[in-house]
């Protein structure tokens, strides 16, 4: 591999006898130097993965300025990765594909929206960053996307992700507004746009710059109430001004105008078979979470729900009076001013009205992770017509109800732990028919509905695999009625079916289906679904039970146990696994961090 280098020296005053000299320094402590037409030769060169498809191999590039004595007068020095990373865009039979290339290998992008971690910047620091983002790869994802309504994070926000395996999508910081463009601020926006693509360009993680969130969409809807000028405007600060300044100075990383789009000059902003989208009928629209598996985009840049924070989080904003959803401090504490009627209908649609405030937490982020995972098992299973799921969003600026997945001291809610499954590289899931999808109201005139259960195996890896599906169908009890299992092989980075099971004949209020992936006689991936809501499911009293030996934590059951939460009293616990499903019998986890006393247990039984 040739490293070709372009670089400037800047004179003060008069001294022409200089010498710039660069020097490259390989993972494994290998030198290698420039030649007379300044290229420097990379023999065997370790290229740069994403994390889960390969190693994160980072080169230390030395640039010296010295003088005629030798004397060190200026140095220059970074880390870059060896790698081709660009958007692929194809047409196709459904549109035009939209997916992260590296290496020439399209890959399925799974990650979050990142915002800034507190509302004082003087707080964030490259501690707290890296535990946050560490989070992100304990949770298998491998991309994030710093959002335009934000900041743009500091040099060791793109280190460590550099390090860790993270693709960065990052927008230039523009969002929701409508411009006006004079001369003053021309120049304004040129300085910025130069400033950071020459301190960002350099990093192995950067995927793509994008011109701004929600921009063009909103231009074009008028949302902002545009003028003309300001329409136009758009068009000249993000399809010509800054991606002319990012060809000039950054002409290996893909420029896309906006996001969501289909690709600039406001042509079909909103067109789902082609560039990213943003979806928030979910949620917004209040539309059922079976409704994403209407909609197979090209890649889902922004879609969330709504929860909120741990109880013990919610204690550091409020005093016992105050914890009701609708108090005037938990309403201060909400991001959006219909959020909270919004959790309480997604509650009604699913759930038993939560007997007590706590239960009521728990359950708004059961909700939030049904709704994500529903959403993003089924892209992972349309694998190549769509290539990108991206969670809005993964932090928060201070505590609050949110769509965040890890709140602002870092705890993580049933989402993250949710997607550390569905975002797993190897993953099996469930596409079912039941009550949801064909009768989502009970009250509806009665009529047969199909029962139905259809397993995919999703391999986000680089090679194939082999492996056992076991699925049954189980009572209240976890006892099995029926069962089985097949044997399969899934190529590299692909998904596969499986025939559709018929359950038309049972009784979707007492029975459910449980399903696994096992390679080698190990279990790989899992989960369980019901044909009805689990409100209206009949539990068996799981009885759970907890005992603790070191840093494992095994969780008993004596009948059918969904979404079951290990917490202790301080909030810190960090686990290998939570808010998960038990078959009956016992699950053990491991503890990341935290303490193990006062260890308490529950599960969607307990909820009323």
């Amino acid at each position: 591999m040739t490293l070709e280098f372009d670089y400037s020296i800047e004179l003060f005053k008069d001294n022409t006898d200089l010498t710039a000299s660069i020097t490259v320094v390989g993972p494994d402590g290998s030198t290698y130097t420039q030649n007379e037409e300044d290229e420097v030769i990379i023999n065997n060169p370790k290229l740069w993965w994403p994390k889960g498809y390969g190693e994160q191999p980072l080169y230390t590039v030395k640039a010296e300025l010295t003088n005629r004595d030798g004397k060190v007068l200026d140095l220059w020095e970074r880390r870059i990765g060896l790698r081709t990373l660009t958007i692929h865009k194809e047409k196709d039979e459904w549109g035009e594909s939209f997916a992260h290339e590296i290496n020439g290998v399209q890959v399925f992008a799974m990650g979050a929206d990142y915002i800034p971690e507190d509302n004082l910047f003087g707080r964030i620091n490259a501690g707290r960053t890296r535990t946050l983002l560490e989070d992100c790869v304990e949770a298998n994802h491998n991309t994030i996307r710093v959002w335009g309504g934000g900041y743009y994070p500091d040099d060791y926000f793109f280190d460590i992700c550099d390090e860790l395996g993270l693709l960065v999508w990052v927008d230039f910081m523009y969002a929701c507004a409508s411009y006006e463009l004079d001369e003053d601020f021309e120049e304004n926006i040129r300085q910025e746009t130069i400033d950071n693509v020459i301190r960002i360009r350099h990093h192995a993680s950067l995927a793509i710059w994008c011109g701004n969130n929600e921009m063009e969409t909103q231009t074009q809807d008028k949302a902002w109430n545009p003028s003309p000028k300001q329409v136009m405007d758009y068009i000249k600060i993000f399809e010509y001004i800054i991606p002319k300044i990012v060809k000039e100075y950054d002409p290996q990383t893909f420029y896309w105008p906006s996001s969501p789009s289909s690709g600039g000059n406001y042509e079909d902003s909103w067109n789902y078979n082609r560039g990213d989208t943003h979806y928030w009928d979910v949620w917004h629209g209040n539309k059922p979470f079976s409704e994403y598996r209407k909609f197979f985009f090209r890649y889902a840049s922004e879609f969330g729900f709504q929860s909120f924070p741990s109880l013990k989080t919610i204690e550091s904003f409020t005093e016992k009076k105050d914890r009701n959803i609708f108090s005037r401090i938990m309403e201060m504490h909400q991001r959006n001013k219909a959020a909270n009627g919004k959790i309480l209908n997604y509650v009604s649609d699913n759930y038993l009205y939560p007997k007590d405030f706590d239960h009521l937490i728990y359950t708004s982020q059961l909700l939030q992770a049904d709704a994500i995972r529903y959403g993003v098992e089924h892209w992972r299973r349309n694998r190549g017509r769509c290539m990108g799921a991206i969670v809005w969003q993964l932090n928060d600026i201070w505590p609050v109800a949110s769509w965040a997945s890890i709140d602002y001291f870092g705890r993580w809610k049933a989402l993250h732990y949710s997607e550390k499954r569905f975002f797993a590289p190897i993953m099996i899931s469930c596409e079912e028919t039941g009550e949801m999808t064909e009768r989502p109201h009970c009250i509806e005139e009665p009529h047969e509905i199909e029962k139905a259960a259809r397993l995919n195996v999703a391999n986000e890896t680089m090679d194939e695999i082999k492996g056992t599906v076991k699925w049954a169908l189980r009572n209240a009890k976890a006892e099995i009625i029926v069962s089985g299992e097949k044997d399969v092989t899934v190529p590299a980075l692909t998904s596969i079916w499986l025939d559709k099971l018929d359950f038309t004949r049972y009784d979707e209020l007492s029975n459910y289906f449980s399903y696994e992936f096992v390679m080698d006689g190990r279990y790989v991936s899992g989960g369980t679904c019901l044909f009805t809501a689990p409100k209206h499911f009949e539990f068996e009293d799981p009885e759970l039970s907890v005992t603790v030996n070191g840093d494992t934590i095994t969780v008993s059951a004596k009948a059918y146990a969904k979404s079951v939460e290990i917490s202790n009293e301080f909030g810190d616990l960090k686990l290998s696994d939570n808010y998960f499903d038990i078959n009956g019998g016992e699950v053990s986890v491991k503890v990341i961090t935290g303490r193990t006393e006062g260890i308490k247990v529950r599960s969607v039984y307990d909820i009323a």
